[in-house]
C-alpha cells in the first residue's frame, strides 16, 4: 500500500497554495531543499508527478489537482482536531507567526512581543514586516497587525492600540529659513519629504478639520519608502515629514522636531490584530490575544 506521511501531505498543500517552494518552506519551517526532497519522495511512491516544475514556476499537474481535491478536506479535519486538542494546553508551545508593517512592529515589540516571550518561554515568535497587505493565512501566518482601516472585512479584529494619528514635523534648523505653515495649502511653498507607498504610488498628505478634508500631492525633491528614513531626513533639516505621532513623540518633546498644522491631523483608529474565524483557536494565538487584552486593561 502506498503511504504518505502527514508532513509530506502538508508539504504538497503548502507548495500548491504558495505556487512555489520558497514561500511554502518558510511556512513549514524547513529548507527549500528538504521540502523538495519530501515531495519528490512522495511522488516516487505514488508513481505520478504532482507538480509541473520549470525554472520560473511551479504548478499542479492533473494528478496533483485530483490529489489536492481529495486530500485537502481530510487535512483540514486533522488540523481542526489538533487545534482542538491544543486548546487544552496549560501553556502554548510552538511558533507564533505574525505579518505587519515595520512601523507597527516597532510599536508592539516591547509591550507585546517581548512580554509574550517572557510569559511563555516555550514559544517562539517570527515577525515578517511588509508594506503591502498580504493574505496572512495564505502566506502561512497565524495573524496580522495593521491599522483598522486596512483590515479585510471578513477578518476578526482585536484592537491593540488606542487612536493614533500622523503629524507634520520639521527640524528647528529648517524653520530658521522658512515660516511655519498655517494651512495645508501653505505646504505647496515648502520642501516636503514625500512618501512612496508599497503599491508604488506617491502618498497624498491627508488633512481634515471641522468637516473640511483635502489631500495634497506635496512638493519635494526627496522621496522615501520607509518611515525611519523619513524621520532621519527630517531631523537633518531636509524638509517636512508626515509621519506617525508615536515615532516622533520624543523628538517633539525634546525639541529635535517642531510640529505644525496640529489641528489639521485628527486621530484615526489604531492598530488591530486580525485573523480569520475558526472553529478552534490555537492556544498560541489565544494566549497572544489575552496578552493584548491585559495590556489594554492596564493602560
Amino acid at each position: 500500500m502506498t503511504r504518505g506521511s502527514l508532513i509530506e501531505l502538508e508539504a504538497v498543500m503548502a507548495v500548491a497554495s504558495r505556487s512555489g517552494f520558497r514561500a511554502a518552506a518558510r511556512e513549514l519551517g524547513m529548507s527549500s531543499s528538504a521540502l523538495s526532497q519530501s515531495i519528490a519522495a512522495l511522488e516516487t511512491r505514488l508513481g505520478v508527478r504532482l507538480f509541473n516544475r520549470t525554472t520560473r514556476s511551479v504548478s499542479l499537474s492533473a494528478a496533483g489537482e485530483q490529489f489536492i481535491a481529495e486530500v485537502g478536506p481530510a487535512l483540514s479535519a486533522i488540523r481542526n482536531a489538533m487545534e482542538g486538542v491544543d486548546g487544552h494546553r496549560s501553556e502554548p508551545v510552538g511558533t507564533l507567526r505574525l505579518n505587519t508593517s515595520l512601523g507597527a512592529a516597532r510599536m508592539i515589540l516591547a509591550p507585546l512581543l517581548l512580554e509574550y516571550l517572557r510569559r511563555y518561554p516555550r514559544m517562539q515568535v517570527e515577525v515578517t514586516t511588509e508594506g503591502a497587505l498580504v493574505d496572512v493565512i495564505g502566506q502561512g501566518f497565524d495573524a496580522g497587525v495593521r491599522i483598522a482601516e486596512m483590515i479585510p472585512p471578513d477578518m476578526i479584529a482585536i484592537p491593540i492600540s488606542r487612536e493614533t494619528r500622523s503629524v507634520i514635523v520639521g527640524s528647528p534648523s529648517y524653520f530658521e529659513r522658512r515660516a511655519r505653515p498655517l494651512t495645508p495649502n501653505d505646504l505647496m511653498m515648502h520642501t516636503c519629504i514625500r512618501a512612496r507607498m508599497a503599491s508604488g504610488s506617491l502618498y497624498r498628505w491627508e488633512f481634515e478639520r471641522r468637516g473640511e478634508s483635502l489631500a495634497l500631492d506635496v512638493p519635494g525633491s526627496l522621496t522615501l519608502d520607509e518611515s525611519d528614513l523619513m524621520l532621519r531626513a527630517a531631523r537633518e533639516g531636509a524638509g517636512l515629514a508626515y509621519i506617525s505621532e508615536w515615532s516622533v513623540a520624543e523628538d517633539i518633546a525634546v525639541g529635535r522636531l517642531v510640529q505644525v498644522l496640529d489641528d489639521w491631523t485628527p486621530p484615526y483608529p489604531g492598530l488591530n490584530l486580525y485573523y480569520p474565524g475558526r472553529r478552534h483557536q490555537p492556544a498560541k494565538l489565544r494566549a497572544f490575544i489575552e496578552l493584548i487584552r491585559d495590556s489594554r486593561t492596564a493602560s
